[in-house]
């Protein structure tokens, strides 16, 4: 793994302590290395993308970022959708930008070919 714990809390404010992260530090570490570790990134560039991803996780799934809270009722509405990937947070978005070999950008795409008959 190329992140600790304290690494990643110096980018997301989260209650979870290095304990609890050390599990989405390995999950981060086996994505890393199957999407991206064979396209030419430097490992300076895949630990950055390591701990962002890292940071991504927890925000998408133990510290949800709220985009608006009310006290009446108690209502929370949560930053970005389901299925929106590596976008529906900043630290997602982090890692598509150090992402240069455009590898995480095609995530969830599909691969369509048309074909023009030749007249």
């Amino acid at each position: 793994m190329r992140v600790t714990g304290e690494e990643v809390k110096g980018i997301i404010d989260t209650e979870l302590n290095v304990n609890q992260i050390l599990s989405y530090i390995t999950t981060s570490n086996v994505y890393v290395n199957q999407r991206l570790g064979n396209v030419g990134l430097s490992e300076d560039i895949l630990r950055q993308i390591e701990l962002w991803f890292t940071a991504h996780l927890i925000a998408s799934t133990k510290e949800r970022i709220s985009k608006k809270e009310e006290a009446g009722s108690a209502k929370v509405e949560y930053v970005g959708t389901f299925g929106m990937g590596l976008t529906s947070t900043p630290y997602g978005q982090a890692c598509l930008n150090l992402d240069t070999s455009g590898e995480l950008a095609k995530e969830g795409r599909l691969n369509i070919k048309f074909i023009v008959p030749k007249e």
